[in-house]
């Protein structure tokens, strides 16, 4: 088995081809689809619009012309039309026992987190639900994100921004796996291998927010199936490119997941997770899982975060 981990540390990002069986992409485009068309014709509350990059977004979203949206946010929401079928995803092994490898979670404790012990006596989960949305094409015209940490602020001076980068991934170790799975072509994503563990450069800190030839950087290629794990505070931005003018289909459709561990960074995590307004309805009494016994235990965690009151915002923009 490839070492993911060990890529991920290096590099700041892993691609993992044909997670995806082409049938399971199928289901789950078909899924993704409806769930935009929703959001596109008002009929979704929840999405991010073009030109915000962060949250929060507004309620409602700009006309078409000019952008319309390029998200659909809370795919696991019980009034999601299609959240069985993405909670089936989100909750499955394949993706969960990537999430295990590249946290840290060993054998021993991830089976026992799946199980009881002898005497019936319920085993913590060490997993926590996280956040699962959708990036879609703008309608009608481009969408860049600028160079960006996800939870480090880019006015920080050079000595703060390595505390910052330490204290998330202590011992080269995030307390989260993130990740974007394509069920189109994707080359969105654009980061720069190994600025994951290191301050910026004087170029970096000074380049244009939107710079399109970063030194280094690396653009992410992804076939439908395809999945990249990747550092969140890695030097990264996204390119989005609208839908061809009289073209039906959608042309960008990609699942962009995070999970948690359980008992790590505290209020940082849920800032950076219940921002997003998660726990607005994680615990409404239709919101249980039915993927699993296991993702009712990661529900749960989530629960326990909170409901996400005057936690702020890790970035603005």
């Amino acid at each position: 088995m490839p070492d993911y981990l060990a890529t991920l540390q290096r590099d700041g990002f892993v691609v993992i081809p044909s997670l995806l069986s082409p049938s399971e992409v199928s289901l789950l485009r078909d899924a993704a689809t409806k769930a935009t068309i929703l959001a596109r014709s008002g009929n979704w509350p929840f999405f991010r619009t073009v030109p915000k990059q962060f949250p929060p977004w507004p309620n409602v979203a700009p006309p078409a012309s000019e952008g319309g949206i390029w998200g659909v946010q809370h795919l696991l929401h019980p009034d999601m039309p299609g959240r069985t079928q993405f909670a089936n995803f989100y909750f499955s092994e394949k993706i969960l026992t990537v999430v295990e490898e590249l946290l840290g979670v060993g054998t021993a404790q991830s089976t026992s987190s799946r199980s009881t012990q002898k005497g019936g006596e319920e085993q913590e989960e060490l997993l926590v639900m996280e956040l699962f949305n959708l990036l879609v094409a703008p309608e009608t015209r481009d969408f860049e994100l600028r160079w960006h940490r996800d939870d480090v602020p880019e006015t920080v001076p050079s000595d703060e921004e390595l505390k910052l980068l330490e204290a998330k991934s202590p011992n080269g170790r995030q307390f989260h796996a993130q990740y974007n799975l394509a069920l189109c072509p994707d080359t969105s994503l654009i980061a720069v291998p190994g600025s994951h563990r290191r301050v910026r450069t004087e170029t970096e800190r000074n380049a244009d927010p939107y710079e399109s030839d970063m030194p280094g950087q690396k653009i992410v290629k992804l076939e439908p199936g395809d999945a990249v794990f990747y550092d969140s505070n890695i030097l990264h931005r996204g390119v989005y490119k609208h839908k061809p003018e009289g073209n039906g289909e959608e042309t960008r459709l990609t699942l962009h997941g995070s999970v948690g561990l359980q008992g790590t960074d505290g209020k940082v995590r849920a800032t950076a997770v219940l921002q997003h307004g998660v726990g607005k309805w994680i615990d409404r009494e239709d919101a249980a899982m039915h993927a699993g016994e296991r993702a009712e235990k990661m529900r749960r965690n989530l629960i326990a975060m909170g409901r996400g009151e005057d936690v702020g915002y890790s970035l603005q923009g």
